[in-house]
């Protein structure tokens, strides 16, 4: 038993995401019924249905072909109407449902593969299998040494952080540099949009190799059906990987940041939540050597006081004195308060805010009882708990 979708990617419906799309849409007929995503099928035994015909994968034959795709037509299998742009299929008229391994933007060109297995179609497009896809890639300008090792390192874009990859310069001109550009993971228009960030737009985009297959004598618009030993070189992958791998590796001991490499990997960024690798500035001391250049003083006991340095305040230090050796300090009489306080007096016409007056039940010139006042029964209870020691 296996899931629909499954057999359906098998049989050259397309991706199995795609074949998803078809059980979605309630397209799929297993014996007879309509199914739902998840259900499973045999194909030996069991009859399934596509918009009303039947699969049958003991008759499919499995078809690779090479293509060299020009630039300005479309990767996709079906043509928007509201785009005259030719597509991929248009230009590859073989019957039966093909799909593409390695999409290309419109500006790019190179080699793409078409086929209608699902299962290699699924292996070679997603990057945790670590297939590799060499360019041939044009930009303006010349690059450094820290342009490319940001570059290899990735850089933020909208999406997250773009992968580590292989970056040589191959040729150079006064205006331009010629790339030989190795990944194994590619999101939407990412060499454009690195190069873009980096301060090198691209000129040209030529995809040369998807793993150890090259393009050969192919040229634009030729398609080539593959042979066995080509289907290996295909998934062998180029031997920068390694390089890759180490890289990678690099990157997560140091916390997205290269050993080799002592500027900021995300200049230009989107967006550099959780990572930490923005330049230091100019002068700038870590917190356990910030204080390394200030005098270190010994813990003391109070009577040694005494034997401290000055004071840093000089005649301005209008503190009063340190105790004294015997640690106790000098007590001084209390006087009138008219005498220390050296205040102006205020106006005799101004009077202090009238004290509230007691509320116990003693009068403070007789001495006697008065009697109790009455409650208030309109006023709230108080939430403060020493209110009714007050009444």
């Amino acid at each position: 038993m296996e899931r629909v979708q499954k057999l359906l990617s098998q049989a050259g419906y397309g991706s199995r995401r795609a074949c998803e799309v078809y059980i979605v849409e309630g397209r799929v007929r297993v014996n007879g019924v309509v199914i739902t995503l998840g259900a499973q099928a045999d194909p030996l035994k069991d009859v399934i249905e596509v918009d009303g015909e039947r699969l049958n994968l003991r008759a499919i034959k499995k078809q690779y072909i090479a293509f060299y795709k020009p630039p300005n037509v479309l990767s996709t299998n079906i043509a928007n109407h509201q785009d005259d742009r030719p597509t991929v299929r248009d230009m590859v008229p073989i019957e039966g449902h093909l799909f593409t391994i390695g999409r290309l933007d419109a500006d790019s060109e190179g080699l793409m593969v078409l086929t209608n297995d699902g299962d290699m179609a699924n292996e070679l497009a997603h990057p945790r299998y670590d297939h590799t896809k060499t360019y041939m890639v044009t930009v303006y300008g010349k690059l450094d040494k820290e342009t490319l090792t940001r570059w290899q390192d990735g850089i933020w874009l909208e999406e997250g952080r773009s992968a580590p990859c292989y970056v040589n310069i191959m040729e150079t001109t006064p205006e331009t540099t010629v790339l030989r550009v190795i990944m194994t993971e590619g999101k939407k228009r990412q060499i454009r949009r690195v190069a873009s960030a980096l301060g090198h737009p691209v000129k040209r985009l030529v995809r040369t190799h998807i793993g150890m297959l090259g393009l050969g004598k192919l040229k634009r618009g030729d398609w080539v059906e593959l042979n066995k030993l080509q289907l290996q070189e295909m998934q062998t992958p180029a031997p920068e990987l390694e390089f890759i791998k180490k890289r990678r590796k690099i990157l997560r001991e140091t916390g997205g940041k290269s050993r080799k490499s002592h500027g900021d990997n995300n200049k230009g960024a989107s967006n550099q939540r959780g990572m930490n690798t923005r330049p230091k500035s100019e002068g700038y001391k870590g917190r356990e050597s910030r204080y390394a250049d200030d005098e270190k003083r010994p813990y003391g006991k109070a009577s040694d006081g005494d034997s401290r340095p000055p004071r840093r305040h000089g005649d301005n230090d209008t503190r009063p004195p340190r105790r004294g050796s015997d640690g106790d300090s000098q007590k001084r009489p209390y006087g009138k308060s008219s005498d220390g306080d050296s205040r102006p007096r205020k106006p005799s016409g101004t009077s202090r805010k009238p004290t509230s007056a007691r509320r116990d039940n003693i009068s403070r010139d007789s001495g006697t009882h008065r009697a109790p006042r009455k409650p208030v029964t309109s006023r709230r209870p108080s939430s403060n708990k020493h209110d009714d020691d007050l009444e």
